[in-house]
């Protein structure tokens, strides 16, 4: 049978929702499809209303995704939490078994995506996208196969206070839309480097949602940046080395298996996220980042073992092609996951027992934590356009000036990266009860944490710092610190209240990189422990002198390594202050917490036995 739209005065829909409502989403409703051209006005989006010059505004999204919930009973809105100004953070939930909830959802047993839109807020294609995509699957029932056996969540606008910065003048690289939002956050902070450290009251929201929800498939809309050239659009997955192998399997040989090749034949072309090594000649090479790190979306998948897929638009295409290309990505993912949604949720199941099993370590008995790039490459045709020189009066140099004629240029493909820097993980870590911040932040990302209710003495391994240097300007507003680790065995008391993180649960992999210093998004490297490098106590020279002659009597060691030091250092022996300080880190009253990491490793198999079976209590979010 072939529906149409009813008269614009009539509710649009209503015998299509009452087919839907009495047979079910699934077969009965694609059989039950409505024509574009006929679509009221009511349900076109405000890109579409005109002509994709622009983008709606937030209370536009909120509405549409308001009335998609009052006219389909598949779907469901709700909010999650609130911007630094106070905006309601929206969420669309589409689901055919109405699994509204985290709970329902379980029971439901089907897989869950999410598709997150407008993190960088100008970056709006996956806004529109996903409206005209809810639009298909609730109202004119031609999209409605893809909640067949899916549970969908779709944050229209995750940075909803950079999205009503709105300007023309927003992005100067983006080819429209004619007005949109700005890339951070109200306070001037990029949501897209916070998955790790959560400064942002919209990641916090965001991580209550990653926790509740459990998403097996994550989706990351954006826009790219840069060069110019003839793909659509290009895409960053969980397929380096710092995913699990499941993960990896199946993020390769089955969703991009099978979204690539539908998006080449529907006409998009797709390239692994990539910059040329030169910009001025793409023949020198073309490079991908390397794994992106927790910090990032696709990062913060890998770190908690599930598929996500980062999408990227190419940004000097017209808008509307950046829409229509995300719609297609989008469809094509979640035609693959109905597909054979048991494939996805075994290669879940399979990554978490492995990272329980393995504490998070690779086969080598290693976390990875760093990346470096191996040098290999493999030949590439790469889709490019013709690109001129042209001497610049303003910058003293060259500049790229891109035509439209196409050009396929041989180069080479740059995405092989080794591990750079890799740890053995502990058994268990232990945090003592004062570090709330981190505490908090750990409950946060659903890391299991047990609290020890009486003072404990326990060998560990602990960190020493030295060298320890900080970032003469801020990132993303924190004081980065840098330093040189050493491992130090000690016996050390730990107090009553001290969180133990053991490393046998799914989070291993995301524990190690929030709690290894040596990961570049560790606590300690976002600068939540800055205070142990600051140095509270000191001796002032009519005390410390007199002091330092006992010393130097009665150590014939220290009065040699006193008399190297002035002979091979003439800034140390020009210097009273250097020389009571040799003095001073040498005595009993130097402080020996001093550049000393609080977190502690337990690497005793006992030790972390006896530690469990002291642990009465479990800590959740709630609890800090």
């Amino acid at each position: 049978m072939s529906l149409r739209y009813p008269p614009v005065t009539l509710f649009p829909g209503a015998l299509l929702l009452a087919t839907v409502a009495a047979t079910g989403c699934g077969a009965a409703s694609r059989s039950a499809s409505l024509d574009f051209d006929v679509l009221p006005d009511q349900w076109r989006t405000h890109a579409e209303r005109t002509a994709y010059a622009e983008t709606g505004r937030y209370a536009e999204a909120v509405d549409f995704c308001r009335r998609l919930a009052a006219a389909s009973p598949f779907a469901h809105y709700t909010t999650f939490g609130l911007t630094g100004m106070g905006r309601p953070l929206p969420l669309l939930i589409l689901s055919s078994d109405r699994a509204f909830t985290p709970t329902a959802a379980r029971r439901a047993g089907r897989p869950v995506v999410l598709i997150q839109c407008c993190i960088h807020a100008g970056e709006c294609e996956g806004k529109d996208a996903c409206l005209q995509l809810a639009r298909e699957m609730v109202i004119t029932g031609t999209r409605a196969a893809l909640l067949d056996h899916v549970t969908l969540l779709i944050m229209p606008i995750f940075n909803a206070d950079g999205h009503e910065r709105t300007s023309r003048y927003s992005r100067i690289n983006q080819n429209g839309p004619r007005e949109l939002g700005w890339r951070t956050n109200a306070a001037n902070l990029n949501i897209n480097r916070d998955y790790t450290k959560a400064d942002t009251p919209e990641m916090q929201a965001w991580l209550s949602v990653w926790t509740a929800w459990q998403p097996d498939l994550f989706i990351d809309t954006h826009t790219t940046d840069g060069h110019d050239h003839r793909y659509d659009v290009f895409y960053s997955a969980t397929i380096d080395p710092d995913s699990s192998p499941p993960i990896v399997t199946w993020t390769r040989d089955t969703l991009l298996a099978n979204v690539l090749p539908a998006l080449e034949a529907d006409g998009y072309a797709a390239m692994p996220y990539s910059f040329p090594r030169d910009a001025k000649d793409p023949a020198g090479g073309i490079a991908t980042p390397g794994p992106m790190g927790p910090r990032f979306s696709t990062g913060y998948g890998a770190a908690c073992n599930r598929p996500a897929l980062l999408v990227e638009t190419h940004a000097l295409l017209p808008y509307a092609r950046r829409v229509q290309t995300t719609h297609a990505l989008l469809v094509h993912a979640l035609t693959t996951v109905n597909r054979d949604p048991n494939r996805l949720r075994a290669a879940i199941q399979d990554a978490d027992h492995l990272m329980i099993r393995t504490r998070g370590a690779d086969p080598d008995g290693r976390v990875p934590l760093r990346f470096a790039a191996t040098g290999n490459s493999q030949p590439l045709v790469y889709r490019g356009v013709v690109q001129t020189l042209r001497a610049s009066d303003i910058t003293g140099d060259d500049i790229i000036e891109y035509t439209k004629t196409p050009l396929d240029v041989s180069t080479r493909l740059y995405d092989d990266w080794r591990v750079a820097a890799a740890v053995v993980p502990p058994l268990a870590y232990l945090v003592p009860p004062q570090w709330t911040t981190v505490i908090e932040r750990l409950a946060l990302h659903g890391i299991e944490m047990l609290r020890i209710p009486a003072p404990r003495t326990v060998e560990v391994e602990i960190y020493r710092f030295t060298d320890v240097q900080f970032n003469p300007t801020p990132y993303e507003g924190r004081q980065l610190a840098r330093y040189t680790t050493t491992v130090t065995h000690e016996t050390r008391r730990f107090s009553a209240g001290t969180i133990l993180v053991p490393l046998d649960q799914p989070q291993a992999r995301l524990v190690v990189h929030l709690l290894e210093p040596d990961s570049p998004d560790s606590f300690v490297a976002w600068g939540f422990f800055n205070a142990i490098f600051e140095r509270k106590e000191y001796a002032e020279a009519y005390a410390m002198e007199p002091h330092a002659q006992r010393m130097l009597a009665e150590d014939a060691a220290l009065r040699q390594e006193f008399a190297r030091r002035l002979a091979d250092d003439p800034a140390f022996a020009a210097s009273p202050g250097q020389r009571l300080d040799f003095f001073y880190r040498r005595s009993p009253y130097w402080d020996v917490e001093h550049n000393l990491y609080p977190v502690a490793r337990v690497t005793d198999a006992s030790a972390a036995r006896e530690l469990r079976v002291a642990a009465t209590a479990r800590v959740t979010r709630s609890d800090d």
